[in-house]
């Protein structure tokens, strides 16, 4: 399992042992306001969560990283990359998107987590484009992807949840003109 990490944080695999932290965030209200039809997860459907997540690793080479906070160990949430199925106007794609607890809310966390997340899929997984999409008055989502360097492209509609979204996307060549490449021995592996 690859292993980034930043000034402030890891982005690592899951454990079992995780599942307390995930199921707490998606147990907030606040934190799904803008998932899919803003329903929260109970504990059940955050296990299954927590699988499907290990497995995506196993059969794509990339994935969700679970976000620890170097300094305490704590659990923030999420980042990473998924296949945004959800949406079948944009496939094939390949989304980058986080879930922080709201407690890590306002630190910079999800965009310093982002980032790293952002080079891994360019320069590690190889992506040629990398899009992300949040619910469109999802103001905190949009910040991060303008810090990303994602530019939005258009609006839509989600189909299964009739949820109004922006598509924001960047191309490998885009970040790498800003950001230059990042070698992928920056990433540990355990």
């Amino acid at each position: 399992m690859i292993v980034l990490g930043t000034d402030r944080l890891s982005l690592r695999g899951w454990r079992d042992n995780d599942l307390d932290a995930l199921a707490s965030l998606n147990a907030d209200p606040e934190v799904m306001r803008y998932i899919l039809d803003g329903s929260v997860r109970d504990r059940e459907q955050s296990a299954e969560g927590l699988r499907k997540m290990i497995t995506d690793w196993e059969t794509r080479g990339f994935g969700l990283f679970a976000v620890e906070v170097r300094e305490t160990g704590a659990l923030a949430g999420w980042v990473g990359l998924a296949v945004p199925e959800f949406l079948p106007e944009v496939m094939p794609a390949v989304e980058i998107g986080w879930r922080l607890d709201r407690r890590f809310w306002g630190h910079g966390y999800a965009s310093e987590a982002a980032a790293a997340a952002l080079r891994f899929g360019f320069n590690v997984c190889d992506l040629d484009r990398i899009i992300s999409i949040r619910h469109v008055d999802n103001a905190r989502s949009a910040r991060v992807m303008a810090k990303l360097g994602l530019a939005y492209e258009f609006s839509t509609v989600v189909p299964e949840h009739e949820q109004p979204v922006a598509v924001h996307a960047t191309t490998r060549e885009q970040y790498q003109a800003h950001h230059g490449t990042w070698p992928p021995s920056l990433a540990e592996t355990s």
